[in-house]
C-alpha cells in the first residue's frame, strides 16, 4: 500500500489531477480542493480561506466541525456504528419522534410515521412509491411543476422537470405531468380523481429559489383533498430551519396552515451526514408501504440519526431559527442596498436566497466571488444562490456585503 501523504503536503493541483484520474466526470473539474473547515470558513489545499455561503448546498446548517455535532457523532460511533434494519436503535426511534414533532408543531395526526433513508433523492423514491400504492392502479397520474427538481434517481428524475437531466435516461417511470409553475387555474384543470399525488417544493431551489405564490399551497391542499390525491411537499432543501421555520410551509404566507400528507427531508437534517426522511402525516399515508415493499440498508443508521438529533438540539438551544431570519434579512436588504446595476433584486426566505441579476452572468459572478474568498452558487444563468450556515455571524455577512460591489464590478468589467 502506498504511503498516505498529509493533505497539507500536496498542492491543490496535485489533488485535482488525482481527482480527474480516479473519479467519474459527473461534476466537472472541482473549483477548489478543500481540506479543512471551521464554523463558516473553509480552507483549500493551497491555504486559501473562503467564507462558505453555500454550506454544501444547504446541508451544513451548523457550519463545519461544530463541537456539539462532532461530539455526538464520535460518541455514537464509539458505541454503535451500524446495525441492519432487522433491529432498532434508540437514536433511530428518538429521531423519528422528533421529526414528527417539528414537522407538525401542533401535533402530528394520529397514526403518523417516518421512513428514514440516506438522501433526498432516495426519500423521494419512497414518496413516489407511496403515491403508487395510494393509486392502487386506478390513479395513474402524478403531478409536479415546471422547474421542479426532486432528484436524479429514476423515480425522482421522472418528477424533475429539466429536460437536460431527463432526456439521456428515457424512458422514465410514466404518468408524471408537469404543470405551469404557480398557476392555480392550471392545477385545477389538471386535477381529477385519477391523480395519485401532487408533488411540490414550497420554494424551487434549483430553479433559482422561486417561492410558490401566496395561496398556491392552500389551493393545492383543497384540490388534492377534494379529489383524494396525496399532497407531497419536497422540503429537502427548504426544511429543517433553512427558511427560519422548521418547515418552509410553516410560514403563513407560504403554507397558509396546510397539513400535507407527505413531507420529504434531507440536506440540513443531520448537519452534513448523509440522511433523508419521509414523514407521513396521518395513518393512511403512513401505512401504504408494508414489510418488504421498501427498504434502505443505511436508513436510520445510528450515527446519522445521532447527528440529526444533535443538529436539531443546537438549532433549538442556540436560537438559530431566529438567527436564520435575522441573517436572511441582513443579506437580502444589504444586497438590495448596493444599488448595483447588475442586481435586479433578491428572492427567497431566511437563508435560502437568490441574488437576481440583470444579465445572465451568474457563473462569472460566482467565479469572481470565489476569487474574493466567498463560496456562492450560480443556480441559474441570472441567479446566484446563497445558502450559508445558520451560524453565519452579522460581521461575516457584513463583510460579504461590503465586498459584493467589487465582485460585481469585476464581472461588469469583464463583460
Amino acid at each position: 500500500m502506498s504511503e498516505i501523504v498529509p493533505e497539507t503536503q500536496q498542492p491543490a493541483a496535485v489533488w485535482a489531477e488525482r481527482y480527474t484520474g480516479a473519479l467519474m466526470n459527473t461534476f466537472g473539474p472541482p473549483q477548489r480542493v478543500l481540506v479543512r473547515g471551521e464554523g463558516a470558513w473553509v480552507w483549500d489545499a493551497d491555504g486559501g480561506r473562503y467564507l462558505d455561503l453555500l454550506a454544501g448546498i444547504a446541508v451544513n446548517s451548523l457550519g463545519h466541525a461544530h463541537p456539539t455535532l462532532v461530539s455526538a457523532v464520535s460518541a455514537q460511533l464509539g458505541t454503535l456504528g451500524h446495525v441492519s434494519n432487522f433491529f432498532a436503535t434508540p437514536t433511530q426511534v428518538h429521531l423519528a419522534e422528533r421529526l414528527l414533532e417539528v414537522v407538525s408543531p401542533g401535533g402530528a395526526p394520529a397514526g403518523s410515521r417516518v421512513f428514514l433513508a440516506n438522501s433526498g433523492t432516495e426519500a423521494m423514491e419512497a414518496a413516489f412509491k407511496l403515491a403508487r400504492r395510494h393509486g392502487e392502479g386506478t390513479r395513474p397520474r402524478v403531478l409536479a411543476l415546471e422547474g421542479a427538481f426532486h432528484g436524479r434517481t429514476m423515480g425522482a428524475l421522472a418528477l424533475t422537470h429539466k429536460a437536460a437531466y431527463r432526456d439521456p435516461f428515457a424512458p422514465l417511470p410514466g404518468g408524471v405531468e408537469h404543470l405551469p409553475f404557480g398557476d392555480v387555474d392550471a392545477l385545477a384543470a389538471a386535477m381529477d380523481d385519477d391523480v395519485a399525488a401532487l408533488v411540490l417544493e414550497p420554494l424551487q431551489g434549483e430553479a433559482g429559489v422561486r417561492p410558490l405564490p401566496p395561496g398556491y399551497l392552500a389551493a393545492a391542499r383543497e384540490l388534492t383533498s377534494r379529489h383524494g390525491a396525496l399532497l407531497v411537499l419536497d422540503e429537502v432543501q427548504t426544511g429543517m430551519g433553512r427558511t427560519g421555520r422548521w418547515m418552509a410551509h410553516h410560514h403563513d404566507h407560504v403554507g397558509g396552515g396546510v397539513v400535507p400528507d407527505l413531507v420529504v427531508l434531507a440536506k440540513g437534517l443531520a448537519g452534513g451526514l448523509p440522511i433523508g426522511a419521509v414523514v407521513a402525516l396521518g395513518e393512511h399515508a403512513a401505512t401504504l408501504l408494508g414489510p418488504g415493499q421498501h427498504g434502505s440498508t443505511f436508513g436510520g443508521n445510528p450515527v446519522a440519526s445521532a447527528a440529526a438529533l444533535a443538529t436539531m438540539h443546537v438549532i433549538e438551544r442556540d436560537g438559530l431559527l431566529t438567527a436564520v431570519t435575522e441573517r436572511g434579512r441582513q443579506l437580502s436588504g444589504g444586497v438590495t442596498a448596493t444599488g448595483h446595476p447588475l442586481v435586479a433584486g433578491v428572492r427567497g426566505e431566511g437563508l435560502l436566497l437568490a441574488i437576481m441579476l440583470t444579465d445572465p452572468v451568474a457563473p462569472q459572478v460566482a467565479q469572481a466571488a470565489l476569487a474574493a474568498g466567498y463560496i456562492v452558487n450560480p443556480v441559474a444563468p441570472d441567479a446566484v444562490r446563497l445558502a450559508p450556515p445558520f451560524i453565519l455571524s452579522h460581521e461575516q455577512a457584513a463583510g460579504f456585503l461590503a465586498d459584493l460591489p467589487a465582485v460585481l464590478d469585476a464581472v461588469g468589467g469583464a463583460a
